[in-house]
This record gives structure tokens, C-alpha cells and sequence, in this order.
């Protein structure tokens, strides 16, 4: 009985799809146009990728949340502002 069981899961592996081949990093290049660097991860060489992680790529969504207000690029803590525009907020003042 041990024996049909091992067939059993030896066709099923020789019935499954092939998988893709996929370039190596070295291969594969970064996603931005015009960009010949080898990617480092999320597509992006590694000068994209920081770029990417402050959220300063325009066609792409920024990794973390950044505050609301024009220019500021801090992490949102509350109400979809900073720290520092969460404290002017809070104490009537206009913040830089």
C-alpha cells in the first residue's frame, strides 16, 4: 500500500504546469524607462528603489504614508498628517 501512495504523489508532480523561467537579477533590468541598471527588488535598480521608498517616484504609489500637506514627504501619524503639522494642527499655528 505504501507503494501506490508514492506513485500517486509522483504522477502529480509530473502532471503539474512547468514553471516560468525568469531572468536572474543580473539579466533583469530596472522598470523605469531609459534605465539600464540590473534590478534590486520591486523591479527598481538600486538609485529607483530609494527613490521608490521616499515615495518619489510619481508613477508609483509610496511605500509608506506620508503626510497630506503640499511638499511634505514625513510619515503620517494622525489625521493624515505628520507629527509636526499634527502638533500646529493641534495648537492653532501654521506649520513650515
Amino acid at each position: 500500500m505504501a507503494d501506490q501512495g508514492t506513485t500517486e504523489a509522483t504522477e502529480a508532480k509530473t502532471d503539474a504546469k512547468p514553471t516560468e523561467r525568469h531572468l536572474s537579477r543580473a539579466d533583469a533590468k530596472c522598470s523605469v524607462e531609459g534605465c539600464k541598471r540590473p534590478y534590486r527588488a520591486k523591479t527598481y535598480c538600486v538609485t529607483h528603489y530609494k527613490l521608490w521608498r521616499r515615495g518619489e517616484i510619481a508613477t508609483h504609489k509610496s511605500r509608506y504614508k506620508i503626510c497630506s500637506k503640499e511638499a511634505c514627504k514625513k510619515p503620517m501619524v494622525q489625521w493624515g498628517m505628520c507629527e509636526e503639522h499634527v502638533k500646529a494642527a493641534k495648537s492653532g499655528e501654521v506649520a513650515a
